[in-house]
């Protein structure tokens, strides 16, 4: 995010020469790379939802509704090093009106990659809960209809708060609102899971007749959970840093990973993919359908 990144250049140099940590810096190439596969994995999950029938779920549309979040995320990175590689090609006035214009909508991509990702592991949760505890009535609650109404509503609050997030992004409220999302979503799904525990602890028979692929769908909510954590965490972490402590010698020594914490953002989009393929065998199939050109049944 580049106001993120002007607000790394300004930290104070008192900070950075108190701190015996090296700035790291990593190849654009390799985020361009990443930021390529993340987007044509994603793009794949889309396309095998959309033309398979039997994928055309409530789950795997709040499946296809991360894969969108990821691949927003992706394509901040390759629209961000365009506009650099404009810029220094000098087809771009250094901090004109287009390109404070061009990076304010890049910027809300990638809030909007956040915010896409959390509610979408929500909804996920939610399902899964769902499925397990209320699985008679699953289908007359979960209508895909329903489904639509609540990923529509969704997404154009997502919109809306990235927007918004952007305008006052120097804002201190804004960072505190913008990173307290981030454990907000984990003690929601945290709550279900303490709440699973112990409904499964007091109808143990109950759950043993729970089909396999709801149990299956948690463990993959479970998987992807943990690794939205070890991907975001460390930038979330990072702003928070940015904003109360930035002239701490420890804090700036912190923020000197800024760029590997980027990276593994941007292999979060490239991970999550391989999870459906691992754990849904319809999505694998399709995905070899697709990628051999095989005929969809």
């Amino acid at each position: 995010m580049k106001h993120i990144i002007n607000l790394y250049e300004n930290i104070n140099d008192t900070a950075r020469n108190n701190s015996d940590c090296p700035h790291v810096v990593l190849p654009e190439e390799i985020f361009f790379i990443i930021s390529i596969v993340g987007v044509l994995e994603n793009l794949l999950v889309l396309l095998a939802v959309i033309k398979n029938k039997n994928l055309q779920s409530p789950m795997y549309f709040f499946i296809c509704s991360l894969a969108i979040s990821d691949m927003l995320g992706s394509l901040y990175k390759i629209l961000e090093n365009i506009l650099i590689m404009f810029r220094n090609m000098g087809y771009l006035k250094p901090r004109g009106n287009f390109e404070t214009t061009a990076d304010d909508i890049i910027d809300s991509l990638f809030i909007l990659s956040l915010l896409g990702s959390i509610f979408s592991l929500s909804m996920i949760a939610a399902d899964r809960y769902l499925t397990i505890f209320h699985a008679l009535q699953y289908h007359s609650i979960v209508t895909m209809r329903r489904v639509i109404v609540v990923l529509m509503v969704t997404w154009m609050g997502c919109m809306g708060s990235a927007i918004t997030m952007v305008i006052f992004s120097h804002h201190i409220p804004t960072v505190i609102t913008f990173t307290s999302l981030f454990p907000l979503m984990l003690v929601f799904i945290l709550c279900l899971y303490v709440h699973m525990f112990l409904l499964a602890r007091s109808h143990a028979r109950k759950i043993l007749t729970v089909p396999r692929a709801n149990m299956k769908g948690a463990i993959t909510l479970t998987i992807l959970l943990g690794v939205f954590i070890f991907c975001w965490a460390p930038f979330v972490l990072h702003v928070l840093l940015m904003t109360f402590c930035p002239n701490n010698p420890y804090c700036a020594c912190y923020m000197s990973l800024f760029q590997v914490n980027g990276m593994l953002i941007m292999c979060n989009a490239v991970i999550d993919p391989f999870i459906y393929a691992f754990r849904s065998p319809e999505l694998r199939d399709a995905f070899k359908k697709m990628i051999f050109c095989s005929r969809y049944q």
